[in-house]
């Protein structure tokens, strides 16, 4: 099947290449010409393990192509995927549906023969009303279907996910598009892919319910969180006992410094606004979110606490940039609000991601950036881990506690066992413990 994916980003580029390595002819557009050109080069724009390698396989087996070339593309698919960004709106928190509804212009006057358009991008519900409702007008003679087929892809791990999936979500009225659909997540079928066909607007809002569900989970732990610092309880042991609850789960379920990244803060806000236009208001997702903002900059004051109350002038070394282990993604990622909360209250920043460092250069650009964990806790009063990548699990907490000014660790992944940490001399602050 002849697949053509509108937009090489995060969604669009993993999408695509998946497919294409499920042995269909994919072809994903971009209207940014460096990006294509590096993407036909072999350099890939976003940091996701694995990626490399698919890209590399496909494009040498003939499978997968980039090209700014959209109405080339199109015109020869069965299937147009639209994966564009719809980022936050200025100002009032809707999602920006402009790079949407541009595309599906584009399709229109593109497309021949029989036509599936598929909403890839995260949108509110009945975005493919108007999609149908654009493509129409454009093109009244056309023959085409519109279906919704959200992603439900984690950063870090979202080969892993697109290609075992828990659920495969498919909003179609159209039983012809429907089969469409099926022959193309049919490689999949022997892994008993799960394949849950609605309509196009329930679609629609099993995505954003979905996240929302999750922030609000993570949410919650942290509350407990804080409950259990003020009456004495240990938060981990809290999470494991209700997590053993089959109706509850154990995923999302770790205390930390709130959620960030490229889907939580904006579809949450996006279900928020939703919600208000019908006059049905989310009141535990409106809470999420105020909560969630909030508690960014209130890990700065646990480590201005753990810092005896003042970091003016002091020295304190960040762990961990980006807003979670094994992506390069830094959009709404909890460091920035905590190094602002700490630089607004005098502290002098050093921070080290494996991955975050190319965007860290532009979004923090009075923060010293480091080559390593212990580079940047040289002469530091004190070291706090904000993300859990894997090379900070292990710390040589022997050689750090010589070369920093003040031995204390703020910990707000509760990686580290708290005696294991006084065992080499160092002050410890978990989160929730």
């Amino acid at each position: 099947m002849r697949i053509t994916m509108i937009g090489a980003g995060y969604v669009g580029l993993v999408s695509g290449v998946c497919f294409a390595d499920f042995g269909h002819h994919v072809t994903c557009v971009d209207n940014v010409e460096e990006k294509v050109a590096a993407l036909k080069a072999g350099t890939i724009p976003i940091y996701e393990p694995g990626l490399d390698e698919l890209v590399k396989s496909n494009v040498k087996a003939g499978r997968l192509m980039f090209t700014t070339d959209l109405k080339a593309a199109v015109a020869e698919a069965d299937v147009v995927f639209i994966a564009v960004g719809t980022p936050s709106r200025r100002g009032d928190g809707h999602a920006d549906l402009s790079y949407v509804y541009a595309a599906a212009k584009d399709i229109a006057h593109a497309m021949t023969g029989f036509t599936v358009v598929v909403t890839k991008s995260t949108v509110p519900v009945g975005t493919g009303d108007e999609v149908e409702r654009i493509i129409r007008s454009e093109r009244p003679d056309a023959e085409f279907a519109v279906v919704s087929n959200p992603e439900f892809l984690r950063e870090g791990a979202a080969i892993a996910d697109f290609k075992r999936p828990d659920r495969i979500v498919i909003g179609s009225e159209d039983e012809r598009a429907s089969e469409v659909m099926r022959e193309v997540y049919r490689p999949l079928y022997l892994n008993s892919a799960p394949l849950f066909f609605c309509d196009r607007r329930t679609s629609e809002l099993i995505k954003y319910a979905g996240n929302a569900f999750l922030a609000m989970k993570i949410t919650f732990i942290n509350e407990m969180a804080d409950l259990c610092e003020k009456v004495g309880a240990d938060v981990q042991k809290v999470a494991k006992g209700i997590g053993m609850d089959k109706r509850i789960g154990d995923k999302f379920l770790h205390a930390g410094p709130g959620y960030g990244g490229s889907c939580f803060p904006k579809d949450t806000m996006a279900l928020v606004k939703t919600a208000q236009d019908n006059d049905s208001p989310v009141r535990l997702i409106e809470t999420t979110v105020a909560v969630n903002d909030i508690r960014k900059r209130a890990m700065a004051r646990k480590v201005i606490a753990a810092c005896g109350g003042s970091v003016r002038d002091k020295k304190i070394a960040v762990l961990g940039l980006t807003f979670k282990p094994n992506t390069d993604d830094m959009r709404d990622a909890p460091s920035l609000s905590i190094i602002q909360a700490l630089q607004d209250n005098g502290a002098l920043v050093n921070a080290y991601d494996p991955e975050g460092m190319e965007a860290a250069r532009e979004l923090l650009p009075n923060v010293t950036l480091g080559d390593s964990p212990y580079d940047i806790a040289a002469g530091a009063d004190a070291l706090v881990l904000v993300t859990e990548w894997d090379e900070f699990r292990a710390l040589d907490l022997r050689r750090l506690k010589p070369i920093m000014k003040a031995p204390v660790l703020v910990d707000l992944r509760n990686v580290y066992p708290a005696d294991e940490v006084h065992r080499y001399g160092f002050e410890y602050h978990g989160v929730g413990r």
